[in-house]
């Protein structure tokens, strides 16, 4: 758990923000968002390259890494005020699919344990299995629930005769105990897989998922509403699991398993934002950021920017709920906290 940079390329934190050790609580005690690298693409099924997902997500911004990004729409500082800090990468070898988990999972555990909110950045989507099993070890087996935007359920059971991959996390969570079936929502799933044979699995655990063609017929913010009543329902927190491939590969190509006819990067930025300020987040991951198959670095851009939301809206949930700021009114002028607006 030692902080010893990045698995690949340069050793840089998340928009500048400042460093920390995992193995030194005094580096990162006075935080409330631990950023956490996990270089892993072992658990990939089709192409691979999640690896340099984190490096990507942490460098992938115009402006001047300097730590702190204060939000047009929020009108807080994301990582100012929640005094974020970069763990870097946890030492994740895909060849051992056991080991690697095991790392990270231990070291979202730790920031869990702690009482900050784990920030992961993936990797293959596999690593939800170490990611929201650390966190309920923390928060609570079976008391967290997950919302999981994705084009792919990954509730298979096996692959290539494997158990752990990018197609198999949920299941296994589920399985586990870790995240009930029943609090368990799905957002963004489109295509031609899993067959039926899993679905029924997946109605059998109680599972929730808002495939595409609902989403549009009843519109994503209806869906959202829905799925934040059920998520809230007998659990102690929320786990926000996005997987890049759920917008679609035209606003998204740096991906591993494109699939078209997803949502617009715009749709998915909003949603993350609504979620963050109005639900308990207690750990979010962004994954399967595959930088080699990018085009002018735009996946890695949308990436940083679910990071962003987030953070910003948990920011401004805390700011109102500490009485800093009044409840945000999404048609209020921008310059009005400013001076007049003409």
């Amino acid at each position: 758990m030692t902080r010893f940079g990045a698995m690949y390329g340069p050793d840089v934190t998340f928009l500048g923000a400042p460093p920390c050790d995992l193995e030194s609580p005094s580096s990162w005690s006075d935080a409330e968002v631990v950023i956490l690298g996990a270089p892993y693409d072992g658990g990939t099924s089709y192409r691979p390259g999640a690896r340099f997902g984190p490096g990507a997500i942490r460098q992938a911004c115009y402006l001047e890494h300097d730590g702190s990004r204060p939000s047009l729409a929020l009108g807080v500082d994301g990582l100012l005020d929640l005094r974020v800090r970069d763990a870097g990468d946890v030492m994740m070898f895909s060849g051992d699919a056991e080991k690697s988990h095991a790392a990270l999972e231990q070291a979202v555990h730790a920031v869990a344990a702690a009482g900050k909110i784990p920030f992961v950045l993936g990797g293959d989507h596999s690593i939800a299995l170490p990611d929201v099993t650390g966190v309920a070890r923390a928060v609570g087996w079976g008391r967290v629930s997950v919302l999981h935007f994705d084009a792919h359920a990954d509730t298979g059971d096996s692959s290539y005769g494997s158990l752990i991959g990018h197609g198999q996390p949920m299941r296994r969570l589920i399985e586990s105990g870790a995240a009930r079936g029943d609090r368990f929502l799905q957002i963004g799933l489109r295509g031609y897989w899993p067959g039926p044979e899993t679905l029924r699995w997946m109605a059998d655990q109680g599972m929730r998922s808002y495939e595409m063609t609902e989403v549009v017929e009843r519109g994503l913010d209806v869906c959202l509403t829905e799925a934040s009543r059920i998520a809230l329902d007998e659990c102690d927190g929320v786990y926000l699991s996005v997987d890049i491939d759920v917008v679609d590969p035209g606003m998204a190509p740096g991906t591993g398993t494109p699939e078209p006819g997803g949502l617009t990067s715009r749709a998915l930025l909003d949603a993350v934002r609504r979620l963050s300020y109005e639900l308990p987040i207690v750990g979010v991951e962004v994954v399967e950021v595959a930088p080699g198959y990018d085009h002018a670095d735009v996946t890695a851009m949308l990436g940083s920017r679910v990071v962003l939301e987030a953070l910003s809206g948990i920011a401004r949930q805390r700011a109102e709920r500490r009485g800093r700021l009044e409840p945000w009114d999404r048609s209020t002028p921008l310059l009005s906290r400013y001076g007049r607006e003409r």
